[in-house]
């Protein structure tokens, strides 16, 4: 009989940027889980470091700030070095600078916001791509948009949210390109998610109460909520999806 339903990612090493946050730490956890070893990317080397222990000895912590371009490929050799060569990419790892005032946002309010969510994650792309071609087996890349990429953002989160609109942008245009190289390249765009971006100065525990009665499943998102549709998309029960960006906010965003 024909096995429909199989992770196929034992033994594959995952890469995770912003691995030691709220959503990266829960999607870690699941790669591991489905058997990958998991390469913790962070900007907090030793929050990292502590999450890939708590995994176990087959994973390992990267402390990167990958608003340094140039040191990507670097960042790549280092974990293929110490894990094998990388057959999932997750570009998790985000920056919002919230601002309810358009006219005091500054340059360096848009490049932080887009050095990483975007920039970074076309890069660092690039630089696992470069592998996964040169070895002829394809691979997988899941990266983070949001579901502002359609609504345009709130509570100040007008830049960050044209940058998530770049990201699903770049996800299509990376899937078509290297579909013949047997590379998928999806995204997932989280709703509104119990973090520490959500839970900021900006927006009172009031705001966003009102914001989880808006959603049609009754809560906002937790963690854990983005770490299977992260994991499906990687997998091989996605095979014949690419250029997708799959919505998890709960029903509060339908298309």
């Amino acid at each position: 009989m024909t096995r429909h339903l199989a992770w196929g990612l034992e033994g594959r090493t995952a890469m995770v940027t912003g691995g030691a946050g709220a959503i990266g730490r829960a999607v870690t956890e699941a790669f591991a889980e489905a058997g990958c070893r998991v390469a913790v990317v962070d900007l907090d080397a030793a929050a990292a470091a502590a999450v890939a222990a708590q995994l176990g000895s087959d994973h390992a912590g990267f402390g990167a700030d990958l608003g340094q371009i140039a040191a990507l490929p670097a960042l790549v050799a280092a974990v293929e070095a110490r894990l094998g060569p990388v057959g999932v990419l997750v570009n998790a790892a985000g920056v919002i600078r919230r601002s309810a005032d358009l006219l005091a946002v500054g340059e360096a309010d848009w490049d932080a916001q887009f050095d990483v969510n975007l920039k970074a994650a076309f890069f660092l792309a690039q630089a696992v791509a470069r592998g996964m071609i040169a070895r002829g087996q394809g691979g997988a890349v899941v990266n983070y948009s949001s579901q502002s990429w359609m609504t345009g953002g709130m509570a100040g989160s007008v830049v960050y949210s044209a940058a998530k609109g770049g990201v699903t942008t770049l996800t299509r245009g990376l899937a078509r390109s290297w579909a013949r190289h047997g590379i998928r390249v999806n995204a997932v765009a989280p709703g509104i998610v119990d973090s520490a971006m959500l839970r900021g100065p900006a927006i009172s525990p009031a705001e966003i109460d009102a914001l989880a009665a808006q959603i049609p499943l009754g809560r906002i998102g937790r963690p854990e909520d983005l770490a299977g549709a992260t994991v499906f998309l990687a997998s091989e029960m996605a095979r014949y999806i690419t250029g997708a960006t799959l919505n998890v906010s709960g029903g509060f965003l339908m298309y």
